[in-house]
C-alpha cells in the first residue's frame, strides 16, 4: 500500500515520493537526519510499511532500531537502504544485521543497458565464455567509438552532459563529493585533502600492479596510511583490487594484486584524458581498455545465477592473463588487446592458464578490435571486442 504524506510522520512528509509502493526518504536532508539520529528507535516505528532509506551511511546509529524492528516483524523487502558507500565497513556502526540483510551492490550501467534497447541477455558474453561457445561470426569494428566509450564511463548522470569539459566536470564534482562526504563518513581522517591526489595518482597506475611504495611515495605519510586510504577509497567503490589466481588457493593471498579504477570515465577525467589523447597515446588506450573490459565483466557478472569470482593471472615468468573468471567450479581467461589483428602470441598467457587449470578450463578469449570471431584451438578464440556486449 502506498502511503499518503499525512501518514508519513511530521518530519518526513516534505520528503515522500511515492514508486511501486514505496516511500522515501533520503539522509542527505538535514531535518531527516537530525530526526532520526536524536531518536532513532522512534523514527523507525513512525516509518511507513515499505519505505527506501537513501544514503543511510549517514545515520550509522539507526542500524540497532533496525535490528530490534525486524526482529519484531520479519517482512522481507520491507526496508530498502541504499548508499554510496559500503555502510557495513563504517566502524560507528553497532550491529551489521547479519542473517537480517541482503547486500546488493549497484554498479555503473554496462554498454548493453546504454546503448541498446533490448533488455540484457540471459548470459550473454560470460555464458558464452564458460559454455565454449564462439562460433565464426563477422562484426563491425568499433574504431574510434571503441575509445569514446571508454572516456563516457557508466555513470547515467554524466552521460547525460554533452562530452567534454561538461562530461569531465561531472565526474570530477562526484569524486569530490565521494572523498569530502562519503569517506569522511566513514572514517575521521586528519589528511582529507590527500586522497583526491592519491586517487589521480591511482589513476594512472589502473591494469598494472598494485605497488603500495609507489603510490606513498609523493605524500609525507607512512606507507601503511596511505593502504588504509587506498581502502577507504575502494570502500566508496572508486577503486578496486583484483587479486591473482593460482591453482593453489593458499598463495592468491599472497600475491600481488592488480589495481582498477572503478570506471574507466572517472579515470579518464582524472588523467585529463579525451577520445583523442586515447587515440593518440596507444598505450593509454591500452591501458583504459583493460579497465574498461574488466568493470563490463564485473557489472554483466550480476546477472549471473552464481557468484563469479575475478582474477588476474600472472607466472614466474612474468606471463599474464587479464581477467580470469571461476564460476560453478570452472575457469575461463579473458586477454585484452586494442589491436585490430591477434596472433598466436596473443595466447601464451592463456595457453599457460589452461595448463595450469587442467580440466577445469572452459575457455579462453582474446578480445580486439577486430571484425571477425575466430577459433585458435583448444578452446581459445579471437573475439571482437564489441560481442563482450552484443552475445545474443
Amino acid at each position: 500500500m502506498v502511503c499518503s504524506p499525512e501518514s508519513l510522520p511530521a518530519h518526513a512528509r516534505s520528503y515522500e515520493t511515492e514508486g511501486r509502493g514505496y516511500s522515501y526518504l533520503n539522509f542527505d536532508n538535514d531535518v531527516v537526519r537530525a530526526g532520526a539520529l536524536s531518536d532513532p528507535t522512534g523514527f523507525i516505528a513512525d516509518l511507513p510499511e515499505r519505505v527506501v532509506l537513501d544514503e543511510v551511511q549517514r545515520v550509522p546509529g539507526l542500524f540497532t532500531a533496525l535490528k530490534l524492528e525486524v526482529d519484531q516483524r520479519r517482512v522481507p523487502g520491507r526496508f530498502v537502504l541504499t548508499g554510496s558507500s559500503d555502510v557495513l565497513a563504517i566502524s560507528t556502526v553497532q550491529d551489521s544485521l547479519a542473517g537480517r540483510l541482503e547486500t546488493i551492490r549497484l554498479h555503473p550501467l554496462t554498454q548493453c543497458e546504454l546503448h541498446t534497447s533490448r533488455p540484457p541477455p540471459a548470459g550473454g558474453f560470460i555464458s558464452a565464455l564458460f559454455e565454449n561457445s564462439f562460433p565464426i561470426r563477422q562484426a563491425e569494428r568499433l574504431g574510434t567509438d571503441l575509445a569514446e566509450r571508454i572516456a563516457a564511463g557508466g555513470y547515467p548522470p554524466a552521460l547525460a552532459r554533452p562530452t567534454g569539459r561538461r562530461r569531465a566536470n561531472w565526474y570530477r564534482n562526484y569524486i569530490d563529493a565521494q572523498v569530502q562526504r562519503d569517506v569522511g563518513d566513514l572514517s575521521r581522517i586528519s589528511s582529507l585533502e590527500t586522497l583526491p591526489r592519491l586517487l589521480s595518482l591511482a589513476a594512472t597506475c589502473t591494469a598494472q600492479l598494485f605497488n603500495l611504495s609507489h603510490l606513498a611515495t609523493p605524500f609525507q605519510l607512512s606507507r601503511p596510511t596511505i593502504g588504509d586510504y587506498i581502502a577507504l577509497l575502494e570502500r566508496v567503490y572508486l577503486l578496486e583490487r583484483l587479486p591473482s589466481w593460482h591453482s593453489n588457493r593458499g598463495k592468491r593471498l599472497v600475491k600481488t594484486p592488480k589495481l582498477h579504477m572503478g570506471d574507466s570515465g572517472l579515470a579518464c577525467a582524472l588523467l585529463g584524458a579525451s577520445v583523442q589523447t586515447l587515440l593518440a597515446d596507444r598505450t593509454l588506450l591500452g591501458q583504459l581498455l583493460e579497465t574498461f573490459v574488466f568493470q563490463e565483466l564485473r557489472r554483466q557478472a550480476t546477472w549471473c545465477d552464481g557468484p563469479v569470482d575475478f582474477f588476474h593471472y600472472r607466472d614466474k615468468d612474468q606471463v599474464e592473463v587479464d581477467v580470469v573468471m571461476e564460476y560453478s567450479g570452472f575457469l575461463a581467461g579473458v586477454e585484452v588487446k586494442a589491436g585490430a589483428t591477434v596472433t598466436q602470441a596473443d595466447f601464451r598467457g592463456l595457453r599457460r592458464l589452461r595448463d595450469a587449470g587442467g580440466e577445469r578450463f572452459a575457455c579462453g578469449v582474446v578480445l580486439y578490435d577486430g571484425n571477425t570471431t575466430v577459433s585458435f584451438g583448444n578452446n581459445l578464440h579471437a573475439v571482437p571486442v564489441r560481442l563482450l556486449w552484443e552475445m545474443s
